[in-house]
């Protein structure tokens, strides 16, 4: 099971991908991950995304579609993958398609950006444990103030209404244009893969993974 699993920032792919990998046994395959082993294995792809990432430029699509070409030749893919963070545009699930990567399922979880500015908003985070609060949904017993410390909880600034509106944008432009891309994929091969879907992300998170378990069983 090859899937791609699309959702704007806020909309639980995280946890999606943790029920995902945990119910059909196939790894989460992260790009920046990927990017990131390579460097410290000093393989020579891995020196030049060194070079490259040092000058502060992009790495360039085709790279990573070789580290990911050969991530999916691993043991651990033989039941199948889940790729996170890639493709993002259009172009990059283009050059993914001619690479001969073959994906079986394509997620869309959808939620209005008004429940994700709410949702992402009124996140509160306590620094030194990592605990996470929100105002209207799990609030601390003292306004503002972590549980367990008494210490204050800080808006992060990826938080803030006006970043999450700037994410989203760059999410409905570049991103989702890839449901259509792959639609239409579907409709061109013979065996109509990969299938799409959209859910609904406004859910319940156990109902949102049934949801997605009916679509890839």
């Amino acid at each position: 099971m090859r899937v791609i699993l699309l959702g704007p920032p806020g909309s639980g792919k995280g946890t999606q991908a943790q029920y995902i990998m945990e119910r059909f046994e196939i790894p989460q395959i992260s790009t920046g991950d990927m990017l990131r082993k390579s460097v410290a294995d000093n393989t020579p792809l891995g020196n030049q995304v060194k070079i490259i990432m040092e000058s502060g430029a992009l790495v360039p699509d085709d790279i990573i579609i070789k580290l990911v070409q050969d991530r999916i030749k691993q043991p651990d893919c033989t039941k199948g993958f889940l790729l996170d963070g890639f493709p993002r545009t259009v172009k990059q699930a283009e050059a993914l398609t001619l690479a001969g990567v073959q994906m079986d399922r394509v997620i869309e979880l959808a939620v209005p950006d008004d429940v994700i500015v709410e949702r992402l908003s009124g996140r509160r985070i306590h620094p030194a444990s990592g605990r996470v609060y929100h105002v209207k949904f799990q609030p601390p017993t003292r306004e503002d103030h972590d549980d367990v410390t008494g210490d204050p909880l800080i808006l992060r600034e990826d938080d803030k209404e006006e970043t999450v509106r700037r994410r989203l944008l760059v999410y409905h432009t570049q991103t989702q244009p890839l449901v259509g891309y792959y639609t239409s994929l579907a409709i061109k091969n013979v065996q109509g893969l990969p299938k799409v879907t959209k859910i609904n992300g406004t859910e319940g998170p156990l109902v949102v993974c049934d949801l997605i378990f009916s679509f890839l069983s």
